[in-house]
């Protein structure tokens, strides 16, 4: 099963890191890339489109706010929601003060 990950986080919790931690959450993304899962970092640029009245909208705002901006995602390949946070806990959003949203996904595309 695939799983997407949300990571919020800021530079604010990073920066609180020490610099031993930095090197193991790194490396705790390494070991997600290493497995073949998709991880990036996302840019502070945003865009929204909205279609309430089949009129679209462009916004340069979120549509969902949340206490940390969205930082990042992964999809990563799993048997378990379990399985995967054990290979999330140990990255930069969940170990420096953010959180991560694990999701299941549906099959919709071959791997």
């Amino acid at each position: 099963m695939k799983f997407l990950c949300l990571a919020y986080g800021d530079e604010a919790g990073w920066n609180r890191l020490s610099a031993s931690d930095k090197d193991e959450v790194l490396a705790a993304d390494a070991a997600i890339r290493a497995r073949g899962d998709f991880m990036s970092a996302v840019r502070a640029e945003v865009r929204t489109v909205t279609n309430w009245d089949r009129s679209p909208r462009l916004s340069d705002a979120p549509y969902a706010t949340h206490t940390l901006p969205l930082a990042g995602f992964s999809v990563i390949e799993a048997e378990t929601f379990e399985e995967v946070h054990r290979l999330v806990e140990g990255t930069p959003c969940a170990r420096a003060g953010g959180y991560i949203e694990i999701r299941a996904l549906w099959e919709t595309s071959p791997s």
